[in-house]
Order: C-alpha cells, then sequence, then structure tokens
C-alpha cells in the first residue's frame, strides 16, 4: 500500500477518511461547527466543505439552484471553519467550484483541494487548481479512461500528490450498481492513491472497497437521522461513520504488507514444510 504522507494526507493510517459535510449545514456555520464536533468523535481523518457562489455554479434556472443558495456560505467563513476544523484535530479541506473560490482557499493557505465528479472535464478549474501545487483529490464519476487520463495530465504537470477516487455520481447509489471493479482498473492505469466517493446509503460498499484496495474514503456526513439535510440520501450518521472508521482500521491490520514469505505467525509450522532435494 502506497504511503498517504507522501500524497499530503497527514495520516499514519493505510486508508484516509473523508466525513464529506458538503452542504448538509444548510448554510449554517453553527450548525457546520457542530458537524466537525460530531466528526472527531468518529476516528476520521478529515472533514470536507464545498465553496462556491450560487450564480457562478449553476443558472437561475437550474432545478437545485434555490438550494445551493440555500446552503451557500460566504467565502470568509470558511477561514473559521478551518481554523475551527484543525483545533478539533481534523484535517480541513473544501472543494472549490469557481476560480475565485480556489484563490479564496489559497488565501487562507488551503493545504488540499477536491475536485468533484461534474468538473473533470472543467479543464479551466482543473488548470487553477493544478498551479497551486498542492494535494489533490478527484472523483471521477461518470467519466471514461480517456477523460480520466485527460485531468491526471493536466494536475501531474504541477504535482505528484494526485488521489483519484472512484464514484458513481447517483443519488444514492444502489450496492448492485457501484462497480468496484474500477478501483482495479484505476490502480492499473494510474500510480497515484486510488479510493471511493460513496453514495450508497450505508458503509458496506465502502469497506468492500478497501478490500478491493482503496485508500482513501469519502462519505456523505449528517449527525444523526433526525438532522434534516440536502444529502440525507447518502448521508451516515456518527454511529455509522465511527463503525465504519472501526471497521477500516481492522481492515487496514488484515490486510496487511503484502510481502511474501513465511510470516511471524507461520513460524512456529516452518517445520512442516516438506523439502525434497
Amino acid at each position: 500500500m502506497k504511503n498517504l504522507r507522501d500524497y499530503g494526507l497527514n495520516s499514519d493510517n493505510k486508508v484516509y477518511v473523508i466525513a464529506e459535510v458538503g452542504i448538509n449545514h444548510g448554510g449554517d456555520i453553527g450548525l457546520a461547527k457542530e458537524l466537525i464536533d460530531s466528526a472527531v468523535k468518529t476516528g476520521a481523518d478529515a472533514v470536507k466543505f464545498q465553496t462556491y457562489t450560487t450564480e457562478k455554479r449553476t443558472h437561475k434556472d437550474s432545478p437545485i439552484f434555490d438550494i445551493l443558495k440555500k446552503c451557500e456560505l460566504p467565502y470568509d467563513a470558511f477561514s473559521d471553519l478551518k481554523d475551527y476544523t484543525e483545533k478539533c484535530g481534523l484535517e480541513f479541506f473544501s472543494t472549490p467550484f469557481e476560480e475565485e473560490a480556489v484563490d479564496y482557499l489559497e488565501s487562507i493557505g488551503c493545504d488540499m483541494y477536491k475536485i468533484a465528479s461534474f468538473d473533470v472535464v472543467n479543464m479551466g478549474l482543473l488548470l487553477k487548481i493544478a498551479r497551486t501545487k498542492k494535494s489533490v483529490i478527484m472523483s471521477v464519476g461518470m467519466s471514461n479512461l480517456e477523460e480520466i487520463r485527460k485531468a491526471y495530465e493536466i494536475l501531474s504537470r504541477e504535482t505528484s500528490r494526485i488521489s483519484l477516487l472512484h464514484c458513481i455520481s447517483a443519488y444514492p447509489t444502489r450496492a448492485k450498481d457501484a462497480n468496484l471493479a474500477a478501483i482495479y482498473k484505476l490502480k492499473m492505469e494510474f500510480d497515484c492513491l486510488i479510493g471511493q466517493s460513496d453514495h450508497t446509503d450505508d458503509i458496506t460498499i465502502p469497506l468492500y472497497a478497501v478490500a478491493a484496495g482503496a485508500q482513501v474514503i469519502e462519505k456523505h456526513y449528517r449527525i444523526d437521522e433526525a438532522m434534516d439535510c440536502v444529502d440525507a440520501p447518502v448521508s451516515i450518521t456518527e454511529r455509522e461513520m465511527k463503525e465504519m472508521v472501526d471497521e477500516i482500521r481492522r481492515l487496514e491490520v488484515s490486510l496487511g504488507d503484502g510481502n511474501l514469505g513465511i510470516r511471524e505467525a507461520e513460524k512456529q509450522f516452518e517445520w512442516l514444510r516438506r523439502r525434497r532435494d
């Protein structure tokens, strides 16, 4: 397995777990901080937000315009959220949806950027993020191999700290549509961290993804089932996130280092080997 720190992910674990707050705060910075407080209790490595101006993200006649506008936080809120997150001991980063958002996140010292699946083909934004030379995590939902390669080439001109997340852009995603074999394909095609941005409604598929080799897991997050939020159908609760993180840490131990030969646990049985010269 690859070392997470080599890719700018500040963790000594083998798998990096992201609690995707996204816009589940509904535009309320107080609730955003409550979500951070909750995420700390789960053992996740990071929380992620979305930084945007609705008018620049989508058209006014879009069916999601009003939802995005309601959930929009002003740019300066992210400085506060970054400081708060780091004081809580988690890593902070965000998905910028316009070039001005990248500029603002740079101004507050953001160390890492997320690129949404919808922007894999957005050359202008890719170039803007690449030029920061920061770590980049990119979801690749709906993208074919040629599109992913083109985006990867743009990013890799400026940074080697790239993570690609297999993703199905369906909300929620049915287990039968998860296509986890794509993780093997991405691992064969790209020399970088490979992970899973998951939109199923529980924790089973992310655990299967780790078993398949995913080293980054991103999961939408809410505090509990009573929390009414935009991404509720694809979000897991504090209890579920903690269970998922605990199971991932057990998987990390079971996956081992992948080396072959006589293992420590086998030494007492080495005498059973039947040598024939």
